[in-house]
């Protein structure tokens, strides 16, 4: 029995269209190949994660060598060659025999492959310039399709029931993962893949971050303004033994994942008010978000999104607490979701890459307050024509329970 239906395959179009945008970026640069070994851009290109390397040509089909499980692969992807290989040093010859001429240049994912991988690859193709084509997937991987921006929304409508949850069962006196353990066990009901993936190296993500008070303004080595301490020091980040309080800020930042697709939401919620200058900060967030939301529109630099979120924080007070504190501080303000946490764009600083319709953002304006803990917003955008259009529409304030 399949484990899967066909409804649940990415259609042979989506397939089609993405080989074509890669084959098309390869000849303009000059590169008569490539070879795909990560997970989400293998999921990208051919539709399957099974354990593989997908070859694409400059001109010409692609080729998907499957290790295991070929079988699953078969059913899951439409890429039309697939064929079985055990060993990578099986690769030149798998080519040739599809009639496939050794590529004089080879691009790769030089961002994410181990270096083992690549010296492989070196050995293998020993005439051949190895070329890092990982800036050209992640520009393709950034404009969604219709497809992809339906998969968000369905997520992004996840993550709203997931807050809808929380705020049904937060109670006094429970430790922060007892919350999370409970809104997890009802995240993986609605369909969360209990994966969320991340690009770059090192970095780890479970759900998210739920955090309490205090706790929720501990930073972490990841690159997110909110840390957390989590359950031990081999994770460092997220929900850890504290618990929850009445009058303080409680932090739940979290990804919803469906069929591989990514939404990022933050809500703040409180058992009792908060401090006034608590929801004053707050409201400034939204305030921020909501400056930014008139005038993200396509043509824009991403850099120019962080400058302005900058200012506004200045204006209201707030700059020595926005996205972090002293040498803490991140310098973003949002980021691209896909299949992956920390796609293009990256609303930071420096960063001249244009915003485009159909690219999806999570923009997500906080403050931290060293002891006291995190107020903030974030949200999963699409970029229209005329601007960013929320996915994710929860209720943005306060949420007292």
């Amino acid at each position: 029995m399949a484990p899967h239906t066909a409804a649940d395959t990415t259609p042979k179009t989506e397939i089609r269209h993405r080989i074509d945008q890669l084959q098309s970026l390869l000849l303009s640069n000059g590169i008569d190949g490539a070879i795909i070994v990560q997970n989400s851009d293998l999921f990208y290109f051919s539709g399957t994660i099974q354990q593989s390397q997908l070859y694409v040509p400059a001109i010409g089909d692609p080729l998907l060598m499957v290790r295991k499980s070929l079988e699953r692969a078969r059913s899951e992807s439409a890429i039309e060659n697939i064929v079985s290989f055990s060993s990578p040093r099986q690769v030149p010859e798998l080519l040739k025999n599809m009639g496939i001429t050794t590529p004089k240049n080879l691009g790769l994912e030089l961002d994410v492959i181990p270096a083992q991988t690549y010296l492989n690859f070196q050995s293998l193709f020993d005439q051949t310039q190895m070329i890092d084509i990982s800036h050209i997937i992640r520009q393709i991987r950034s404009i969604k399709s219709d497809y992809e921006i339906q998969m968000i929304r369905e997520s992004a409508l996840k993550s709203d029931q997931v807050a809808e949850y929380v705020k049904s069962i937060i109670k006094e006196g429970m430790t922060e993962i007892e919350l999370a353990g409970k809104v997890e066990a009802h995240a993986r009901k609605l369909g969360h893949q209990g994966i969320v993936r991340m690009r770059l190296w090192g970095s780890e993500l479970f759900y998210g971050h739920l955090m309490c008070g205090a706790s929720g303004a501990v930073p972490s080595y990841l690159a997110s303004p909110t840390g957390g301490t989590g359950v031990s020091i081999a994770v460092a980040q997220g929900a850890g033994f504290g618990l929850i309080r009445a009058h303080e800020p409680i932090l739940v930042d979290y990804v919803f994942a469906y069929k591989g697709y990514l939404s990022d939401h933050t809500r703040i919620f409180s058992i009792g008010e908060l401090p006034d200058d608590l929801i004053k900060a707050h409201g400034a967030m939204l305030s921020i978000q909501a400056a930014i939301i008139r005038e993200a529109k396509p043509g824009i630099a991403a850099g120019r999104i962080y400058e302005m979120a900058i200012e506004l924080a200045g204006e209201a007070g707030y700059s020595e607490n926005f996205m972090g504190v002293g040498d803490q501080r991140i310098r973003f303000v949002g980021h691209g979701v896909g299949l992956d946490l920390d796609e293009y764009p990256f609303l930071a600083a420096g960063q001249k890459m244009l915003i485009q319709e159909g690219m999806v953002i999570a923009l997500e304006p906080k403050l931290i307050f060293p002891q006291r803990g995190v107020v903030g917003i974030e949200n999963t955008h699409l970029v229209t024509p005329s601007g960013l259009q929320q996915l994710t529409v929860f209720d943005e304030n306060i949420i007292v329970v």
